[in-house]
C-alpha cells in the first residue's frame, strides 16, 4: 500500500478521509455527504486505502486551499458556512453548492436567496393539533416582512414577521424532521415560534440563507458604522442551550412543573411542550454588574420538587427556582447562564430590561 508523506501532516489535522476526485481532505462525517454526489467526488480512507502514484500527486497538487480558492471564488458574505457542529443538512448543501452546482463561481447562480424577493409553499406546524400544512410564503426585502398565508389565494397574509427580529435555526431533532426549521420573531416584544420543513433540501438552505440576506442588508442601513464582521453574527443565531428543567411559581410556595426551557441571547423561555407557538413565560438574563447571578442549589425550606439538583437565578427583581435532573444538566445550565450574565449589556438591552420589569 502506497503512503505519501504528507499523510502525516493530513493525520495531525484530523480528516482521515480524502476526496481523489476533488484533492481535498475530509472527515469521516463529510466523507459520507461527499460520497451523495459520487459522481463528482470519490473518497478514499487515507490510512486504511490502497493510493496510486497518480492519485498522490494529484491531492499533492491541490489540497484544500486550493480547492477553496477555485470553488469559493464569490461566496456571499451572508451565506452560511456550516462547521462540524452543524446538522448534516447544512453540511451537505454546502458541499453541495461548493462542488456540485458551483454557486461561488457565478452570482446568477446565487438568485435564490440573494434577490431581495422569495416566494414559496413550506409545510407550517399548526397551532393545535400540531398538524403540518401547506402555507405560501413570502420573503422581502423591500417590505421589510417574511409573511405567510393560511391559503394559496388568500389576499391578506396570516402572520406578518419583521425582519429586524427575526431568527432562524435548524432543529431537525426537536421538530423531528431532517429539513426542520425554527423560525422566531417577536410580537409585542413577546418570542413567537414558527416550525417549517420542505421535502427539498436545497430549497431550505436557500430560504434559511435568504433570511439571512434580508436580515444583513437590513442590519447595513441600521447600522451603518457596523463592519461586516461584526454583522455576521448577529443574522441568525443558534440557540445558547435548550432542555427540560422544573419551575416553580414567584411565591415559591407552588409546585414544581416541568417545562422545556430555551436560552435565546438574554431570553430564558419556559415552554409546556418544545413545540409551542408560545412561550409560558420569558425572564431576562442581565449582567453581573447589574446583580444578576445564577447559584448552584435552592434556598432553604423548599418543596415540592421531583428532581434533585437545583439552580437559583438572581435577579434584581427576585429569585427564580429551578431543578435539573442530572448533576451534569445542571452544571451546564449554570455555564450556559454564567456565560450570558458575564457579557456587559449593550445600550439597546437596557430598553430590553425595562421591558421585562414592567410587563404585566
Amino acid at each position: 500500500m502506497y503512503r505519501p508523506l504528507f499523510w502525516l501532516s493530513a493525520v495531525h489535522y484530523d480528516p482521515e478521509w480524502a476526496s481523489y476526485t476533488l484533492g481535498v481532505f475530509v472527515c469521516l462525517s463529510c466523507s459520507g455527504l461527499h460520497r451523495n454526489i459520487a459522481q463528482i467526488s470519490k473518497v478514499k480512507s487515507i490510512l486504511l486505502d490502497p493510493w496510486s502514484s497518480t492519485e498522490v500527486e494529484f491531492m499533492d497538487s491541490v489540497g484544500n486551499n486550493a480547492a477553496k480558492a477555485k470553488y469559493e471564488q464569490i461566496v456571499p458574505a451572508f451565506y452560511y458556512r456550516p462547521t462540524h457542529k452543524d446538522c448534516i443538512l447544512l453540511r451537505e448543501q454546502w458541499i453541495r453548492a461548493k462542488y456540485e452546482r458551483k454557486e461561488f463561481l457565478c452570482v446568477e447562480r446565487q438568485e435564490p436567496y440573494s434577490a431581495g424577493y422569495r416566494e414559496g409553499f413550506l409545510w407550517k406546524r399548526g397551532r393545535d393539533k400540531g398538524q403540518y400544512l401547506s402555507r405560501k410564503f413570502i420573503l422581502s426585502e423591500r417590505e421589510g416582512v417574511l409573511k405567510y398565508f393560511n391559503k394559496h389565494d388568500a389576499r391578506e397574509p396570516k402572520t406578518i414577521m419583521r425582519i429586524n427580529t427575526l431568527n432562524a435555526t435548524f432543529q431537525p431533532t426537536k421538530i423531528g424532521t431532517a429539513h426542520g426549521l425554527q423560525i422566531t420573531h417577536l410580537k409585542d416584544n413577546s418570542t413567537r415560534n414558527i416550525f417549517v420543513y420542505q421535502e427539498d433540501g436545497k430549497e431550505m438552505v436557500d430560504w434559511f440563507n435568504a433570511i439571512r440576506a434580508a436580515r444583513f442588508h437590513y442590519m447595513q442601513v441600521a447600522f451603518p458604522g457596523a463592519s461586516t464582521s461584526e454583522l455576521l453574527p448577529k443574522l441568525t443565531r443558534n440557540y445558547i442551550k435548550e432542555g427540560y428543567m422544573e419551575k416553580t411559581g414567584p411565591k415559591h410556595t407552588e409546585g414544581f412543573k416541568k417545562r422545556w426551557f430555551t436560552l435565546d441571547d438574554r431570553r430564558l423561555m419556559y415552554f409546556k411542550d418544545p413545540l409551542d407557538a408560545y412561550a409560558r413565560g420569558e425572564v431576562f438574563i442581565g449582567s453581573r454588574e447589574n446583580s444578576y447571578t445564577t447559584l448552584p442549589g435552592l434556598p432553604p425550606n423548599i418543596q415540592g420538587y421531583h428532581w434533585q439538583f437545583g439552580i437559583t437565578i438572581v435577579t434584581p427583581d427576585r429569585k427564580f427556582l429551578l431543578v435539573c435532573e442530572t448533576e451534569e444538566d445542571q452544571k451546564d445550565w449554570i455555564a450556559a447562564l454564567q456565560t450570558v450574565i458575564n457579557r456587559p449589556m449593550l445600550p439597546q438591552e437596557y430598553a430590553v430590561e425595562a421591558y421585562f420589569k414592567h410587563k404585566p
